[in-house]
């Protein structure tokens, strides 16, 4: 099993789950973080970092979120490992709370 980023992460990128995963499974891309599914270990340390609660184990994936496995799979085998908390976006409190953000991801 693996643990998924969700759309609520889209243009807001906080970086806090990455500074827990002990085997730097998140990739980063220009307004999104993915976690790469073949190199997650089930741990869990990453889902209660999230303060906009953007992480699901798979089995726990919302009916309108379970998309996003596979997103998480194609985008984390093009996009680089981030290993490193990074201050989050400019604006990334303005969208936390915006739903259906999905047009805004930026591949």
């Amino acid at each position: 099993m693996t643990y998924v980023v969700v759309e609520a992460c889209i243009k807001c990128k906080y970086t806090d789950c990455v500074e827990v995963c002990p085997v730097d499974c998140f990739h980063e891309g220009p307004n999104f973080l993915v976690i790469d599914p073949e190199e997650c270990i089930d741990c869990s340390l990453c889902e209660p970092e999230c303060p906009v609660n953007a992480i699901y184990a798979e089995d726990e994936l919302p009916e309108d979120q379970k998309h996003f496995l596979e997103i998480n799979t194609e985008l984390s085998q093009k996009w680089p490992v981030i290993t490193e908390m990074k201050p989050a976006p400019d604006d990334a409190d303005d969208w936390k709370d915006v739903k259906d953000k999905l047009q805004h991801l930026e591949r």
